[in-house]
This record gives C-alpha cells, structure tokens and sequence, in this order.
C-alpha cells in the first residue's frame, strides 16, 4: 500500500479508535471524507501547524461537526500539537477533544461546529473578511491577504436553509476565495436520501452562481486534487465541489448504512476494519513511525509559506508606512477605548428622539474610532439605522465597502458575522427588527459559545412598533436573549445609554452585545450617562432610604419616572433604577449592587413592555411586574401602552398595591 493511502487510512483509524473507546461518536463521516481532508490538508492547503493563527492562512471549517474525530486526527497526525492521550480522551470530561468541535478550546480548530449548516454560513463570513482586507490592504506586488477558506459538509448541512440562505448570497457576491467540499452520501440518520432529498444539489449551486465540480469516487486523491486546483483557479466565483463518498466506508458491516452515522462501530467491526484496510497493527491508536514522518514534511510546506509571507510583509510596511499602521489599527483590540474620554461622543441632543435614531447616530461616531468596524442589516437598514455614511457598500465591484447588505436572510447573516469575528481584524455587527431575533438566536447561541464580540442592533423594540401588530411585537425576545449565557443585552433608555450600549459593544473583548432599540421617540433624561456601562445605576434618588423602587429599562424609565414623581408629591420615598443590562449589573461587585437595589427595600416595582420572565429576581416576593401578559394588538403605539397598562396611572396604582396602601 502506498504511503499516501496508508495516510487517509491513518484518520480512518484514530476516528474508530477514538470513538470506539469513549463509546460515543460518527463514525460514518471521518471514515467516508478521510480522502478529501487528507488532499486538502496536507497538498492544497496553506497553512502552518506551528502557528495557527497565521493571518494569511488558508481557513477550513468542518461544517458537519458531528465529525470531530475526522479533525483530531488532522489536528494530530498534522502536528497541531493534539496529542495521542488527547485522543484516548476523545468525548471526556476537560478533554482538548469534545462532541464537537469547539473554537477558542482546541489549537486548530477555525470555528465551534454541530448546528449543521452553520459552519457553512461562518464559512461565507470568513470568505467576506478575505475579500474585504484584501480590498483595503493589498498593494501591487504585495498581495499580504490571498487565501482560501474551505468548508467540509454533508447532506445534512445542505439541507439546512441556512446554507442555502448563505450561499446564495455568496454567489452574488462572487467571493471566488470560497470552496464547499460537499461529502455526498446519501444518507443521513433516518436512512437513505431517496424520497426526501432528491434534488440536484449542484444545479443549486449553479443557479446561487457557483462553479460546480464532480468527483465520483470520494477514494479517488488525484480526482479530488484536482478538482480543488480547478477551484481555485476560479477567481470570479464560489466552488462547489461535489465528492461522492460512502458513509463508514471500510467497515464491511456497516459502509453504506445510516447505522454508521452516529454510534461507535463496535470491537469487532473495528477489527474488520483494520483487516479491510490493511493495517498493519491491532493496536488501538497505533500509528506508524514513517506516517509521522510524512505528515511532518508535508507541514513543512506550510512554514516556508509563511517564512515568505512574513518577509514580505515586512517589505510591505516599509513600501507603505500607513497601511500597516491602519492594519495594526485593525488588529487593536483596544482601538475604540479612546472614546471613553471623548466628550463629543456622549454629546446628544437634547430633544426626544428614538433610541433607533440615536442608534444610528453613535454607530457613524464609532467607525471612525474602529476601522474594522464592518455590519449591515438584513435588508432593514434604513429602519435599523445601521448604514456607516461615507464607507461603501460592500460587493463584487468593491470589497471594500464596510456596509454590508444580506438581504432576507436572518439566520445566515449572523452566521456570517460569527465568521467575520473568528477572521480577524475586524468587529462586525449585524441588524434587524427585534422580532426577528428569532431568527438569529441560535448562530448568537454560537457567538456566545465563541466568546466573539459579534453586536447586534435590534429595533423597534417592543409594543411600540403599533400598527404592524403581535406578528411584529416583541415580548418575550428579551427574556429569551437575557436566558443565554455569555451576552450581554442592552436596553437603552435615551441617548447618553445609546452612547453607552455603543461604547459597550464596541469594547467587549468576548461578548456578543445584543442593542435593543425603540422605534417610537423617547425623551433625555437628566442624569443618565457612563453608568449604564454598570448595567444598573441610580437615575433618580429620594431622601434618606427608598420606601419604593421603581425599575425599567428603555422606553419604560421615563414612565417610572413620572409615576416617582406622583408618588414622591403623595409623600412616598422612591427611587428610580435604570436597568439597561441586567447581565452587566451582575456582573458588578455586591457592593455596587446592594447600593443600586438595597436588600432592606423589598417594595419593587419592575416596569418593561416585555413578559416579565427574569425580573422576579430584581423585584422578590414582595414587589410587582407591570409588564406584558400576552401577545399585543394592531394599533397606534400610545393606544397600545395605554391598553396594556404602561400609563402613570396605572404604574401608580401597582406600586401602591405593593407599597400595601
């Protein structure tokens, strides 16, 4: 057998090694695509296993997660520093080898994987932040950004609309730096494809603008290579490549059978296997001294590469001072602090205006502080207020662009901004109404999982949005994006908050920071500012310790407000609590936070046009919510907070209930 099939048989067997031992795992992918990651690793792709965040690599991302082991075994055999225990560890508790594969936690591993379909939408994301530092940085003769990312991924993730959604776009796009290796088996848990999977998967592709490619045998090493050179030597569209494999192949009892997709192969069958396959070794985990050695000096392609990349770069700065001291810019992850100390920056108008507006306004103060500042809207721009005036829009004629346009298509974009986080260099945001988070929560599940500081402008924030009705009035969004951990959600209650929300996002080093924004105007109030960056902060005090607190964020503060002031002339000591982020809040010490909500002031009142999920916490057992019961209704927005009860009055009448009054 030669050496380089010995190789491809190397990952087939720490894949069932692995999986075997932790009696847990998928088997079936590793063994079936083993050939197309091999060819692509260790003979296309650019990349050095001695530094794996080398800006100019080549990015690859294992779309159908569940096939971790087929990466470990890369990770390992390509010298990422994985070890053989790690391996033996696959599945365990603290292991550098989890289910999935897990950014941030395993060295080499480009972005966390499992939702199928997501890694396809990160994919898209990374290929958009080639091509935009390309635009920006490159110079003739020096070509310091030029690469490729390459996605791996099978019929479940082609299933999924968010690779639809994602692809389609990037073939308007024309990102020619993107190749989709597709593992076309066939199967899929249930069983074979037939009857529920039938289309044409590359005529798709062909119809999103990609150019499509066919290997019929997924065996087949010069086939593939050949077909990935194919790829990228197109430079004006997307590669699709379509490599027909067959799940769990090599274990006769299995190869073929949707039983090989997602359980270990058995001990017996892992015997066959290595008869099958020829392996010279019953050992679990036994690799041959020679197979090492051929990994190793494939890798060393991937060091020279960067040797004279980095030789260049370094001509580069000399050639063109101030393009590296923007791409330092780029690459500071303190870039926008300085804005802290900006007085212009929290300067606001004082008329009333929509957080969405003011929204807008901090977004176009922030870009110049943050080049790689880079976002857009799906296809709500002029109603999110996200467009950076004077940047560009971001497209096939200029990468350029920092504003950027993803059309219909929620899921996929915040896909896409995860991978525009994971490329480097640059902070993206995206937007949409805040309904619709809904549809973008489960790729800010992954943000969240990620540490990356993707934001998030969600407007017209709650029953305010009136006459477009429940369809389109969010009431349980907020306590759905407060339940996640590791995000941060920002509910400002007039321009100096907005600044802060802003401030906030801009400066998070591993937090996706969601900003929740009305669409109807909402007036400045006196004494708010920098501590909203607390996430709760005092807005308003009485004399001497509060009877009473009131509680609200966004559009409802300037209601308690209001009703503070009825009640303090009825000679009630109240104190107003702005609460723009109940995540930051916690995050202060017990100190600041006995000093805001004192445990001796147990009468609370709560007010938020939301479902009151989540605040019990703030107001105990002794206060009350004056929050939303239901779905809203179709009507204009003062009519709607009249009828469900966010009026003086009513706040009024609650708190004297809780006062016992």
């Amino acid at each position: 057998m030669d050496l380089e099939r010995k190789s491809v048989n190397a990952v087939r067997i720490l894949a069932a090694d692995m999986i075997q031992k932790a009696n847990s795992g998928h088997p079936g992918l590793p063994l079936g695509a083993a050939p197309m990651a091999y060819e692509l690793w260790m003979h296309h792709m650019s990349h050095n296993p001695a530094d794996p965040r080398w800006e100019n690599r080549d990015r690859f991302i294992l779309s159908g997660g569940h096939g971790s082991a087929l990466l470990y075994s890369l990770l390992h055999l390509a010298g990422y520093g994985l070890s053989k225990e790690e391996l033996m560890r696959f599945r365990q508790m603290d292991s550098l080898t989890p289910g999935h594969p897990e950014y941030g936690h395993t060295v080499g591993v480009e972005a966390t994987t499992g939702p199928l379909g997501a890694g396809m939408g990160m994919a898209v994301g990374m290929a958009m932040g080639e091509a935009h530092m390309a635009a920006v940085f490159n110079k003739p003769g020096y070509p310091v950004v030029d690469h490729y990312t390459y996605v791996l991924g099978g019929d479940g993730c082609m299933m999924e609309g968010i690779s639809s959604e994602a692809f389609s776009l990037a073939g308007s796009l024309k990102l020619g730096k993107l190749i989709v290796l597709y593992d076309s088996n066939q199967i899929t848990i249930e069983g074979s494809t037939d009857g529920i999977f039938t289309e044409d998967v590359a005529l798709r592709m062909e119809a999103f603008g990609f150019q499509t490619l066919t290997v019929e045998d997924g065996n087949d090493l010069a086939a593939i290579g050949a077909a990935i050179e194919k790829a990228k030597a197109e430079k004006d569209k997307p590669s699709f490549i379509t490599i027909k494999t067959r799940i769990g192949y090599g274990c006769p009892a299995k190869e073929g059978k949707a039983s090989a997709h997602g359980e270990p192969l058995g001990v017996e069958n892992v015997a066959a296997l290595r008869a099958n396959l020829g392996w010279e070794s019953e050992e679990a985990f036994y690799v041959p001294e020679e197979i090492y050695d051929h990994y190793r000096k494939l890798a060393e392609a991937g060091a020279k590469a960067q040797a004279q990349w980095e030789k260049m770069f370094a001509e580069y700065g000399t050639a063109y001072p101030g393009q590296k001291a923007l791409w330092d810019q780029y690459h500071d992850p303190d870039a926008a602090k300085k804005l802290y100390d900006d007085e212009a920056y929290w300067t606001c108008d004082p008329k009333p205006q929509a957080t969405r507006a003011l929204s807008g306004l901090m977004l176009n103060r922030v870009k110049d502080a943050l080049p790689g500042l880079i976002g857009g809207s799906a296809d709500l721009a002029p109603s999110n207020k996200t467009l950076m005036s004077g940047e560009g829009d971001f497209g096939a004629s200029d990468y350029a662009g920092r504003n950027l346009h993803f059309g219909v298509r929620e899921l996929s974009m915040a896909a896409m901004a995860n991978g525009l986080a994971l490329y480097g260099g640059l902070h993206p945001y995206v937007a949409t109404f805040f309904v619709f988070s809904d549809y973008i929560k489960p790729m800010a599940r992954l943000a969240a999982l990620m540490k990356l500081p993707v934001t998030y402008v969600l407007t017209h924030d709650s029953i305010g949005v009136g006459e477009d009705g429940p369809t389109h009035e969010p009431i349980e969004q907020l306590a759905m994006l407060r339940a996640m951990p590791n995000i941060h959600v920002f509910r400002p209650a007039d321009g100096k908050e907005t600044a802060a929300a802003w401030y906030h996002a801009v400066t998070s080093a591993g937090t996706p920071v969601a900003l929740v924004m009305t669409r109807q105007n909402l007036p400045q109030l006196e004494g708010s500012g920098k501590e909203a960056l607390k996430g709760a902060y005092i807005l308003k005090d009485c004399e001497g310790t509060p009877e009473l607190i009131l509680i609200a964020s966004g559009s409802e503060v300037s209601l308690i407000l209001e009703a503070a002031e009825v009640l303090s002339q009825k000679g009630t000591a109240v104190r107003v609590v702005s609460m723009p982020c109940m995540e930051l809040f916690e995050e202060q010490s017990k100190e600041y936070q006995e000093t805001v909500l004192p445990k001796s002031v147990r009468k609370r009142v709560a007010v938020e046009a939301a479902a009151d999920f989540g605040w019990g916490k703030y107001v105990g057992l002794d206060g009350a919510c004056v929050t939303m019961k239901g779905f809203g209704a179709s009507a204009p927005a003062g009519q709607l907070f009249e009828k469900f009860g966010f009026t003086v009055d009513n706040v009024v009448k609650t708190a004297r209930e809780v006062l016992g009054e």
